[in-house]
């Protein structure tokens, strides 16, 4: 029941993030972590977001801006692989906290970026991957950061999906790879991600013919619920682990 369970959250996740670009994690990490401990989660959710952000991918691929997906991604990649080594390094209920705090956070940030309105160019997503690439490698998404990053730049609806898909599917690689090497993600954990991933990958199609109708209102109170309710369940974790 409770992988059923899995799979169900997955199913709404994959729908969710394939209308507002991000948001899978964030929604089924919890579930993970109450399933499989947080050190087991971790690696599967990388692998699962991968298969999440193919899917992205695949639905919009001729709309993805190739120029500012390599300039985040070549800064990023590496960023993340260090980032996944850090997380190696610490306690688990050290990976509850951080990933908890983290999501809380950025709430009061996304609201900052939006309000600000920033501009940004080739050079600052090469900046950006960088950061964001690194705490992605730590926590288990950083898409309430890299979502306005893309925005900002000028990417809207089917090219911003699949651009942002594009170039978190490098750091989501880089993470996994680096799980492998240093033997966190064995066979179990890779099957157990990829079934996680298949039903992420079923609700980003269905997603697709949604995106064109969700007001940007609905869609940042829906992203700040998820962050708080999420953070809030890890922080729970974090105390009674």
């Amino acid at each position: 029941m409770g992988f059923l369970f899995v799979l169900i959250v997955g199913l709404v996740a994959g729908t969710i993030s394939g209308i507002v670009g991000t948001g899978s994690s964030i929604m089924l990490m919890p579930v993970l972590i109450y399933q499989y401990g947080p050190k087991e989660a971790v690696p599967i959710m990388a692998v699962a977001a991968v298969m999440a952000n193919l899917s992205r991918i695949l639905a919009w691929w001729r709309e993805v801006d190739w120029r500012a997906c390599f300039a985040y991604s070549v800064t990023g990649i590496p960023a993340a692989a260090l980032g996944a080594r850090t997380l190696l390094a610490l306690p688990s209920h050290a990976v509850d906290l951080a990933i908890g705090l983290f999501l809380i956070a950025m709430v009061p940030v996304r609201h900052w970026l939006a309000k600000h309105q920033l501009k940004t160019q080739l050079w600052h997503l090469a900046v950006g991957g960088a950061v964001i690439g690194y705490l992605t490698g730590i926590v288990v998404s950083t898409g309430p950061l890299s979502v306005p990053l893309f925005l900002f730049y000028g990417l809207t609806k089917g090219a911003f999906l699949a651009t942002e898909a594009a170039s978190s599917l490098g750091l989501y690689l880089s993470k996994s790879v680096t799980f492998e090497r240093f033997g966190a993600l064995t066979s179990d954990v890779a099957l157990k991600g990829l079934i996680a991933g298949a039903s992420l990958m079923s609700g980003a199609f269905i997603a697709k013919r949604f995106v064109l109708r969700l007001d940007p209102n609905v869609f940042r109170l829906l992203m700040d619920g998820i962050m708080i309710a999420a953070g809030l369940s890890l922080l729970w974790s974090a105390a009674f682990s």
